[in-house]
């Protein structure tokens, strides 16, 4: 046993920030202090809190050190680990009141959530699984092969009520089912683990941090469908989840919980990994499966759907990692525990990655019902700089924009339909008044243009066409009829499509032109960019009267585009500065320098 514990963020994104270094020096000041028989060092998962890593926490205290430097690793081992005083400079200041330290849980990012799918996350050493274990890790899918018929654990997950994860909110028993019931000499248990949506990053965390809940869910799936094999489809682009991953399937089955004749049932099963190129389109089912295959990631017209036929033609199931990382906590701990979470036709909770302009950029799981200001505003932290909030993007390129009407809305599945927008895998990029709504569309549509596989005319020709009106209007060449034009090409687009990145496409347009049409309209009719986003619809100028002729404005300018005026304005005592709008490229460098702020875009 040991005295203390410090756990380490090793997810993506503290990593990023080195937090790997850290751990490393931690443990060499431990030893360099005579502390290894007393002080564990652990590297987890995601604690969530992404906006401030690296992130250390010590436990018994709990005390939550925030965006730790590799050269404050020797004060916390000496202060700290030694003679047991608190480094409170060091901590996540809403967790210090006074002198005591407050419980994480009580802070305004974690108190409203309720982690089920990112349980272990900040919790557990990923790569080691006794840890898994010693949080009842494959205690469910003991529990299924040894008290449960595959019947009774497909009804335990629709009693639950758990819906998909990955965007549609398909029933997950009802999918479970349909496979079960047709027979064939080999079936699969796929999951969709790419998650290519822009901002997105809750399944690459759950694979970081828990992988193990992965794979007993996969083998859990497998029993209730008669399936042996499984594939996790994973983006190449992640590294640290492709390698805990294997890791964790390599000590299954050591353990004798993958394979055959698991926990002595006679029940076999067994997964691998594909590893993704990063197409966005793979993320539909039959473009995946397609992929796994080993041919170019192109859907394929359904019916069949993959029950009857997906991988290899043979019975399938898909889910993606969130969905999954569910299932154990319902077998053990019942469906009506999971049902008791959430909104009447949208149980449990979800996993959301909040990014874009908001103070506590990072992930959160919180029921469903929550309502989009608590999670902005409370869990979020709010829009910095004091700016006003504008608009939300949930669903990534497949979404819609929430604007500040809605901000009361309670987030669910049939709700955000209700508003134009949609669940999506759980990315939501906030914005604020300085974003331009018409170019928020266009960035999403021109991702979409990329990543379209070109099967299907509606989607290959469509948003390309969509795509230009956009870039006519940011441009300032645009019309009045073109954006009657652009909502009759959307509604063909969503209705001919063959896969659902067509199908949801033009989402970003219909949602911005219903709430933010008086900024389409000022795109077309005032040639005007209410934001100052528009590069082509923008003129940079120097108020005479502000300017104080100090020139840097003129030294910073690439073009030469600023010059001297013969104007000095009163009470200065040199002549101001005039831009040559011939020459701008508009590039800001001047409005960047300006410590007077005599300049302005509009």
């Amino acid at each position: 046993m040991y005295r203390s514990n410090v756990l380490v963020c090793g997810g993506t994104g503290c990593t990023s920030s080195n937090s790997l270094t850290i751990v490393n020096k931690l443990k060499e000041e431990i030893e360099r202090q005579g502390l290894s028989d007393e002080v564990n060092v652990i590297t987890t998962g995601c604690f969530g809190l992404c906006a401030l890593g690296p992130i250390m926490v010590v436990y018994p205290e709990g005390s939550f050190y925030s965006m730790v430097k590799v050269e404050d690793i020797p004060e916390i081992v000496e202060e700290h680990l030694l003679k047991g005083r608190i480094v409170t400079r060091l901590l996540y200041q809403e967790t210090v009141e006074e002198d005591t330290v407050k419980s994480l849980n009580k802070t305004a990012f974690y108190a409203k959530q309720k982690r089920v799918a990112l349980r272990n996350c900040g919790v557990i050493d990923p790569e080691k699984i006794d840890d898994y274990i010693a949080q009842d890790g494959y205690a469910a899918l003991g529990k299924v092969l040894t008290e449960m018929t595959p019947d009774q654990v497909i009804q335990t997950i629709l009693d639950s009520g758990l819906r998909g994860r990955g965007g549609a909110g398909f029933p997950t028993g009802l999918k479970w089912k349909f496979a079960a019931a047709n027979d064939a000499d080999q079936k699969y248990v796929c999951c969709n683990a790419d998650e290519g949506d822009p901002g997105a990053f809750m399944d690459r965390s759950v694979l970081e941090g828990d992988p193990h809940c992965l794979i007993e869910a996969m083998a859990i799936a497998g029993y209730a469908i008669g399936a042996s094999q499984g594939r996790v489809y994973v983006r190449a682009e992640y590294p640290i989840a492709v390698k805990r991953l294997q890791i964790a399937i390599d000590q299954a089955r050591e353990y004798g919980l993958l394979g055959e004749d698991i926990f002595g049932t006679g029940f076999n099963f067994d997964m691998e990994l594909r590893l993704g190129a990063g197409a966005f389109v793979c993320g539909e089912e039959t473009a995946l499966m397609t992929s796994i295959e080993g041919k170019r990631g192109e859907p394929r017209p359904r019916p069949p759907f993959p029950a009857v036929k997906g991988l290899y033609q043979k019975p399938t199931i898909l889910n993606n990692v969130e969905t999954y990382a569910n299932i154990a906590q319902i077998i053990l701990k019942g469906p009506e525990w999971f049902a008791s979470m959430g909104t009447e036709k949208s149980k449990g909770t979800k996993v959301f990655a909040l990014g874009g302009k908001i103070n506590h950029t990072g992930l959160v799981e919180i029921p469903m019902g929550t309502t989009l200001r608590e999670v902005v505003f409370e869990i979020g932290g709010g829009i910095p700089n004091g700016k006003k909030f504008k608009a939300a993007q949930t669903g990534g390129p497949s979404g819609g924009c929430i604007p500040t009407e809605h901000l009361d809305i309670e987030i669910d599945y049939d709700n955000l339909l209700a508003i134009g927008s949609m669940m999506g895998s759980g990315g939501l990029i906030v914005m604020d008044e300085d974003n331009c709504m018409v170019d928020v569309a266009k960035f999403f549509l021109e991702f979409t243009v990329d990543e379209s596989c070109g099967k299907c005319t509606p989607c290959r020709i469509g948003t390309k066409r969509l795509l230009e009106m956009l870039e006519k209007i940011t441009k300032g060449q645009g019309s009045l009829e073109m954006l009657d034009e652009m909502e009759e090409l959307c509604h063909y687009i969503k209705a001919n499509s063959l896969c659902g990145l067509g199908q949801t496409a033009p989402n970003p347009v219909l949602s911005t032109l219903r709430y933010f049409r008086d900024e389409y309209i000022a795109h077309v009719v005032d040639k005007k960019c209410p934001a100052g986003v528009c590069k082509d619809l923008l003129e940079y100028t120097i108020e005479k009267d502000k300017c104080f002729g100090c020139s840097m404005c003129a030294k910073k300018c690439p073009v030469g585009a600023i010059s001297v005026t013969d104007y000095t304005a009163p009470g200065k005592k040199k002549p101001a500065y005039e831009i040559d709008h011939s020459k701008c490229i508009k590039c800001g460098a001047c409005i960047d320098t300006c410590k007077f702020k005599a300049i302005y875009k509009g």
